[in-house]
């Protein structure tokens, strides 16, 4: 039976674009379903302020009247100025295992981008870098983390038949509570006698300053860093207001050198561990249960989503061992609190002296995403 596409732009009905992630991850014991009235705010223009820098659409696949396949398409304008490459993006690129549903929703993304006057096409970015990236190829076995994707294991065969070419791949990577390498602990012991060096917990009564302060080194650390862009003040706004429904404070902080915020952890409760029986839904009862098992009994996983100090020191010797040291910090930290383990997540396949340093804390890589890309001219 012929494949249908059908157009949902934002603002408007995209019931069936959620539903579609159900249908096709129907039966999959690890995937996830995301909370469904977060998933609907991310995908509404007046309640996600990526919509003020980018355009956005998204499709359906359709044989007869079965949900087979999803895919969204963007043109970040952002990005289009800080890298002038007349990249545009597609993401939540979720198919049945079916290669004609696949290649008919690339080419609604593609042709979408193409007739805007983009040249080639990246992704899947849902819907940008900072969210769900890439579509999983190693790591079936274990569910998703929080803001991580996860993928049916046809997906990066169907996108490969479909046109696309690899761009870049994504690690994540594994911690377990155990010994700490002496090499790092003992930057930690130096950096923690330094008296001008304090690692304190992020002040959750005010949490936009925090976090303006988080995003201002995130830009600096990052800055030039694979397909990076500065957020936007409302993207800001809009991340302050997010994690304060989340965060432990425990677990994130700043590393200030006299009173200078010049170091960031942010380090997450891995909200997936207590939606993963919701089904996307927080009535009856979920969000009793929601509130109960994250700030009551606590999930026993974390994400390590961003570390990075700002890029003057990266060549000071004196605080040589800072990164190392934040490591051990939030480690220790996560540790006294009950929580076993942890994912750091993601470096690029190319981030060399971040990878080794990663390894040398005592992590494994355990995930692996593929981005991939096609010209579209």
């Amino acid at each position: 039976m012929k494949i249908t596409i059908r157009e949902h732009k934002p603002g408007e009905n995209i019931r069936p674009f959620i539903q579609a992630g159900h249908e096709v991850f129907r039966g999959d014991p690890h995937w996830i379903a995301p909370l469904n009235f977060e998933l609907r705010d991310r995908l509404h223009p007046k309640k996600n302020p990526f919509f003020l820098r980018a355009d956005v659409t998204f499709f359906t696949a359709w044989r007869g009247s079965q949900l087979v396949g999803r895919c969204s398409a963007q043109i970040d304008r952002e990005h289009l100025r800080v890298w002038k490459d007349d990249t545009g993006f597609f993401g939540f690129f979720d198919t049945i295992d079916d290669e004609e549903v696949a290649t008919a929703l690339i080419d609604a993304a593609s042709n979408w981008l193409r007739r805007r006057g983009m040249k080639r096409m990246r992704g899947p970015l849902s819907l940008y870098v900072n969210e769900e990236a890439g579509i999983l190829i190693e790591g079936f076995d274990a569910p998703p983390v929080v803001m991580m994707a996860h993928s049916r294991r046809w997906q990066a065969r169907l996108a490969e038949s479909a046109g696309l070419k690899k761009e870049k791949d994504l690690i994540a990577w594994k911690y377990t509570a155990g010994e700490f390498p002496a090499r790092v602990l003992r930057a930690w012991e130096q950096v923690k006698a330094m008296p001008e060096v304090r690692l304190r917990s992020v002040d959750t009564s005010r949490m936009d300053d925090e976090i303006r302060n988080v995003m201002e080194i995130y830009n600096d650390a990052w800055q030039g860093k694979w397909g990076v862009v500065p957020a936007l003040p409302e993207e800001v706004e809009k991340v302050a207001k997010d994690l304060k429904l989340i965060i432990d404070e425990d677990l994130a902080f700043m590393a200030e050198i006299d009173g200078r915020a010049v170091g960031m952890c942010i380090m997450l409760p891995n909200l997936n561990e207590a939606i993963a029986d919701l089904n996307g839904k927080l009535l009856p009862l979920g969000f009793a249960k929601l509130i109960w098992r994250m700030k009551v009994k606590h999930p026993i996983s974390t994400r390590l989503m961003m570390l990075g100090i700002r890029s003057e020191l990266r060549h000071v010797k004196k605080y040589g061992g800072l990164s190392a040291a934040m490591y051990v910090e939030v480690a220790k930290r996560g540790i006294a609190k009950g929580y076993k383990w942890g994912e750091l997540s993601w470096t690029r396949e190319d981030d060399g002296p971040i990878n080794v340093g990663i390894k040398a804390m005592g992590a494994t890589p355990y995930k692996k995403y593929r981005v991939y890309e096609k010209a579209i001219v």
